[in-house]
């Protein structure tokens, strides 16, 4: 993931940017995502994905890309109308005021504040082969890896470290950053052509089934395999808008291009992991959902190490801790920026948008630490955590979508240095697809992502009790739509047919039904935030307020460096 190094003043209403330096051209912009793309996920995508759907995960990573890049492209006219730091929590606020904003920004923060962890876990299953930090476990029938204690205690050391560098040592990472994203695109690449180079057994795509569990599988990889989530970091693309030169090309071509490339890359692996598999490790495992063949806790490193690629595989190893350390890192840095974001939105504690002498808001850092920490206790495993993440970040960018139609009626003459074409297509099928992966990811998951939003409503209750709101408005009809949104979603998953095997969920609709139940849900929602968004002059009131907190908080920052 390519780190935002420099500190930009938020836009002036209406679209432009005071002071930016637009030094960043299409190309640095495209391999910004690009590098932002690529984390651990492509280092367990290929073997979890063709465990769940056989040969037809290659159609998994195609629709998953496909189903990314519709959000990308609404966050594409977003971030490039206001290109703000933690603008996925900031957007909300603009068109439906603070009860959607708190609800959006909560969810980002449990997306954001957990996926850290996973890439410790990530780290950690690849470091089995030097240490017991793992042990092979069977969970819901499925072969997972879980911490042991040691694993667990080296788990807090990792979380604790990411702390500290982002604490007093964030800007020299920085420095290195751009090295470490080339690092990982040449190390996927080449595993790719090696894997191609060495062996290709055609036999693997048709021998044991191209799709064994039908579309039921393919679907369900999307979510739980880790390909939704080996795409999330598009948007680092936009995150730079304001600081290409020429936004309205840049940032289109880099986010289509950055979601095409890798969609590339990941049918690429994907192929090549399946034909360099031995034919006969396939037939002994007896089908795609049982594979497994020996050090499997680091399979693109175990299968290299198979086909007599020690090199590779020493390379493998390396990367899973350079490629996750990478990301981990980061991901700590966006969560204390996240709790800092919803401080200044109003939302939340005002202790929480407190930083120390080097601009560091070090108790959204201890926050985010301690929270990572207990999210590896339900979530002990890579395969087990990365469904949740997966859901719970895409549910924050689902309200995207919805912020996008309504500032088109609300500022309609707002400075669009993109615009994105076809009025609400675009934009609702977003909506849709969102809920698709989340439905996809299986009750199991969803239930206690729904959970954790109700804790977040628990907080906010307590917050405004308490006076933290200090005579704001809540918004609350124009945030209304949040309930019917996250209930339906929750009743279609209890009642649908994800995971199959049933648990506890009821089996009774069928993928047909939950299919056009998802998208009758989802008109309903999307037509709700779009009538009942602020009244266009609270809408404006609250973007330059936006961009007032925006613009404090750079010289802040400015002042503190």
């Amino acid at each position: 993931m390519a780190l935002d190094t420099q500190h930009r003043p938020a836009p002036a209403p209406g679209g432009g940017e005071a002071g930016l330096k637009r030094h960043v051209g299409v190309v640095g912009l495209l391999f910004a995502s690009v590098g932002s793309i690529i984390g651990s996920g492509w280092l367990f995508g290929a073997l979890n994905a063709a465990q769940t759907a056989g040969p037809a995960a290659i159609l998994s990573w195609v629709l998953g890309g496909a189903l990314i890049l519709l959000l990308a492209l609404v966050y594409a006219e977003l971030g490039t109308m206001y290109p703000l730091s933690g603008g996925v929590v900031r957007y909300p606020h603009m068109s439906f005021g603070n009860l959607a904003s708190f609800a959006s920004g909560w969810i980002t923060w449990v997306a954001v504040a957990t996926t850290a962890p996973i890439e410790v876990a990530a780290a950690l299953q690849y470091g089995t082969r030097y240490a017991p930090f793992t042990a092979e476990n069977t969970v819901g029938g499925d072969t997972v890896y879980t911490l042991t204690a040691l694993g667990y205690a080296a788990a807090v050391v990792l979380m604790a470290l990411f702390v500290v560098v982002n604490a007093i040592g964030v800007r020299w990472f920085a420095r290195i950053n751009n090295v470490l994203v080339g690092w990982k695109l040449v190390i996927i690449v080449l595993v790719i052509a090696a894997f191609l180079v060495a062996a290709f057994h055609g036999e693997n795509f048709s021998s044991a089934g191209f799709a064994p569990s039908g579309y039921h599988g393919v679907f369900t990889a999307v979510a739980t395999s880790g390909i939704v989530f080996s795409y999330l970091g598009f948007r680092q693309g936009i995150e730079l808008a304001g600081e290409t030169d020429n936004p309205r090309r840049n940032v289109p071509l880099a986010v289509i291009g950055s979601v095409l490339l890798t969609v590339v890359l990941y049918v690429a692996l994907q192929v090549a992991f399946i034909g360099a598999l031995d034919p006969a490790t396939l037939a002994d495992s007896g089908s795609w959902a049982d594979l497994s063949f020996a050090n499997d806790f680091g399979p693109l490193a175990a299968v290299a190490t198979a086909l007599g690629l020690a090199w590779l595989a020493f390379l493998l190893y390396a990367d899973a801790i350079i490629s996750p350390g990478d990301t981990g890192l980061i991901y700590t840095t966006v969560t204390a920026r996240i709790t800092y974001a919803m401080a200044r939105n109003g939302n939340a504690p005002r202790t929480l948008a407190r930083t120390t002498e080097r601009g560091v808001p070090m108790v959204g850092l201890v926050i985010a630490f301690v929270v990572g920490l207990i999210a590896l206790l339900p979530f002990p495993s890579w395969q087990q955590l990365v469904g949740f993440i997966t859901s719970a970040t895409v549910l924050s960018f689902a309200s995207g979508p919805l912020v996008h139609a309504a500032l088109r009626k609300q500022l309609p003459d707002a400075v669009r240095p993109f615009r994105l074409p076809g009025g609400h297509t675009i934009p609702f099928l977003a909506f849709w697809g969102s809920n698709l992966i989340v439905y996809w990811s299986g009750w199991t998951t969803v239930w206690k992502l729904m959970v954790a939003v109700l804790i977040g409503f628990v907080l906010l209750g307590v917050f405004a009790a308490t006076g933290g709101l200090k005579g704001r408005d809540l918004d609350a009809r124009s945030g209304l739509w949040v309930l019917p949104w996250l209930g339906g979603l929750t009743l279609i998953s209890f009642l649908g047919s994800y995971p199959e095997p049933a648990a506890g969920n009821t089996m009774t609709l069928g993928f047909v039904t939950s299919f056009l139940l998802l998208g009758a849900l989802s008109a309903v929602v999307y037509v709700m935030a779009f009538a009942w968004r602020l009244p266009d002059d609270k809408a404006r009131a609250y973007v330059e307020e936006t961009l007032a907190e925006a613009a404090a908080e750079e010289d802040e920052v400015g002042s503190a460096h």
